[in-house]
């Protein structure tokens, strides 16, 4: 469940760059960075997973853009 993380002090431009980075990640299956230099190696986890980053941007947009970004409305009718 969103947090809300992204909320404040971030634009809706900021929060699409992050989504879109997210996502970026998840189509290359990155979820760890590691890198050497002169023999020695090192490696880092994300703070957050893409799933986790990819929910707290749809719940940002939504707060922050709520007529472009919000839930969609499901209308069933009865006959």
């Amino acid at each position: 469940m969103a947090q809300g993380l992204f909320t404040v002090g971030f634009t809706v431009a900021e929060v699409l760059r992050i989504q879109a980075k997210a996502k970026e990640m998840l189509m290359e299956g990155k979820t760890l960075m590691s890198w050497g230099d002169s023999g020695s190696n090192a490696s880092k986890q994300f703070p957050m997973t893409v799933k986790e980053t990819l929910d707290e941007c749809a719940h940002a947009l939504r707060v922050l853009a709520p007529y472009t970004y919000r839930r969609r409305r499901r209308i069933e009718s009865r006959r």
